[in-house]
């Protein structure tokens, strides 16, 4: 009886180690496998940037998308799939730009015909506004086919819109308020808002 009784307080006294060895084993575990998966991730963002690098996009494009990731703590997964899609849509602006005979691209409109075709924006009708806008206002008015788009318009309603805007500078600064406008009502920002420009030079 006294046998019995000596080896379960051995066992009740070793358990808390036990456990503690567990729980230390599993943690370490869970750290590997978390390491893991962020070299794994960066990995895909560093093939992204090489590619991006390789196709003459800037990759000053898919960095922003890894700093503003990692400074809101998503998941490194999450950021390469980011940077993935992103680099997907630069390279259909760029081929769009290069189709549309639209000269240099400038990161600023790589970034916004981008944003334009994930907003849902045709092809056809960034290759159209690229080739027909001036190039001192072809940023702001892809930026204003893009939020046309995002607040219902088709491609091709929006097309005509900024086209006919687009022609004169107080014209194209006059839509993109009042589309800025309709955006804020509905508690968006605008595509200029996030690239970052304030006016209409």
């Amino acid at each position: 009886m006294k046998i019995r009784m000596l080896s379960a307080m051995a066992a009740l006294a070793f358990s808390p180690a036990i456990l503690a060895a567990q729980t230390a084993g599993a943690s370490s575990a869970t750290q590997s496998q978390g390491q893991a998966q962020t070299r794994a991730a960066q990995v895909r963002i560093d093939a992204a940037l090489h590619a991006a690098a390789q196709a003459d996009i800037p990759t000053s494009l898919l960095s922003s998308k890894v700093a503003e990731g990692q400074a809101k703590h998503v998941p490194p997964d999450r950021i390469a799939n980011a940077v993935e899609a992103r680099l997907k849509s630069l390279t259909r602006a760029s081929a769009a730009l290069t189709r549309a005979d639209a000269g240099t691209q400038s990161a600023a409109e790589l970034s916004v015909s981008a944003d334009a075709l994930e907003a849902g924006v045709s092809e056809n009708a960034l290759i159209q506004l690229s080739r027909s806008a001036p190039d001192d206002r072809r940023v702001v008015a892809v930026a204003v086919l893009a939020d046309l788009v995002r607040l219902g318009q088709s491609s091709e309603s929006a097309l005509a819109r900024v086209s006919t805007a687009v022609t004169t500078s107080t014209a194209l600064a006059n839509l993109n308020a009042e589309v800025a406008s309709q955006l804020r009502l509905g508690g968006l920002g605008s595509t200029l808002d996030a690239l970052g420009i304030l006016r209409i030079q």
